[in-house]
């Protein structure tokens, strides 16, 4: 970022140069020079502050500051000069322009990408590529180019054309998973964006499209996370621990579910101490309730109790030893699968 911001810096001080200096040759007196320099000063400052610039609130501002000072200039007489001078000035504002184009098409962004993770990189790619991705789709109107326009708006963080893009490709095609379970959590978190309350209707509207995008693409990693999201937060704490297990054995190097998953753990085993045990070392291999992940089901073995508790002692093949276990920890473990093996007969 500031080999970025150096190259930036060259580039705004060349072309400064280049539109500057033939304005400084001039054969007689200026009466209006002070002030015209601290115009020209003002308006380097300001041009410096935009181009350097972090917080994009502080834009609209610099600007409007910009242009008063552009405004006071030109209303300042022509400056006492030769001919040439004003041609050479013509000449190196064209300079300028095209240095600094190249500089905004090419090394800048080049630089400034290089300088970023690769997830920051393509956050920033995708806000870049916005205007373009939504000119095309409101164009064509074809339901790709809403979708492209819609992942960009998502994957950027600008949920209002996310929102827009979706719902225009719903019309399209309205049994679309990607697009349904991302309106979806869009609509159900809009009131943690704007700092409102969402209404029953739309949370009810929300969970709706999340369940059915869960439905027509169960196998997709995405759905399954937000429709975990979705029944937590309507308080479906053992659904909303399914969907998120099947997330992990879907996408396994996935973290985005970890705290939730935890936390609905505790929630669900506080009075059972076999289900606290096993939600802390097991499920994340046998599922939430037993019934098989990366680890088989456990509710259909017909190992016996000693075999069990051997197993969980020493380990058997891929799975890991637990020696660490106290007695009654072990005890209340064993209680729970013994019982879920009665229930499976």
């Amino acid at each position: 970022m500031i080999l970025s911001l150096l190259l930036l810096g060259l580039i705004v001080a060349v072309a400064l140069w280049l539109v500057l200096e033939p304005l400084r040759r001039r054969v007689s007196a200026d009466p209006d020079a002070p002030e015209r320099e601290r115009l020209h000063g003002e308006r380097d400052r300001l041009y410096a502050e935009l181009a350097a610039l972090e917080d994009e609130s502080r834009r609209p501002d610099l600007e409007r500051r910009a242009a008063l000072t552009l405004r006071a200039l030109d209303g300042l007489p022509p400056a006492p000069g030769r001919a040439g001078g004003r041609r050479l000035a013509v000449v190196g504002v064209a300079l300028a322009a095209l240095l600094t184009g190249v500089g905004a098409v090419t090394f800048v962004p080049r630089w400034q990408l290089a300088s970023l993770s690769s997830a920051e990189a393509a956050d920033v790619q995708a806000v870049l590529s916005l205007p373009a991705l939504r000119a095309r789709a409101e164009r064509t109107q074809a339901n790709a180019d809403y979708l492209a326009w819609g992942r960009a708006a998502f994957d950027s963080e600008q949920y209002d054309q996310a929102v827009s893009a979706y719902g225009e490709a719903l019309k399209l095609d309205p049994r679309q998973p990607v697009a349904l379970r991302r309106l979806g959590i869009l609509l159900l978190t809009r009131g943690e964006r704007s700092g409102q309350t969402v209404s029953d209707e739309d949370a009810t509207q929300a969970a709706l499209l999340i369940r059915t995008a869960a439905q027509l693409a169960p196998q997709e990693a995405e759905s399954q996370l937000l429709l975990g999201f979705t029944l937590a937060r309507f308080g479906q704490d053992a659904e909303a621990l399914s969907a998120l297990e099947r997330y992990r054995t879907l996408e396994p190097t996935g973290r985005d579910a970890d705290d939730l998953i935890t936390a609905l753990r505790a929630r669900l085993q506080k009075s059972d101490p076999g289900q606290r045990v096993y939600a802390a070392n097991c499920a994340s291999c046998h599922g939430p309730a037993g019934g098989g992940g990366l680890g088989p089901s456990l509710r259909v073995s017909t190992l016996s109790r000693t075999a069990l508790a051997s197993v969980i002692r020493n380990g058997k093949g891929t799975m890991p030893a637990y020696p660490q276990l106290k007695e009654a920890e072990l005890k209340a473990l064993l209680d729970l699968l013994e019982g879920w093996q009665r229930a499976g007969r």
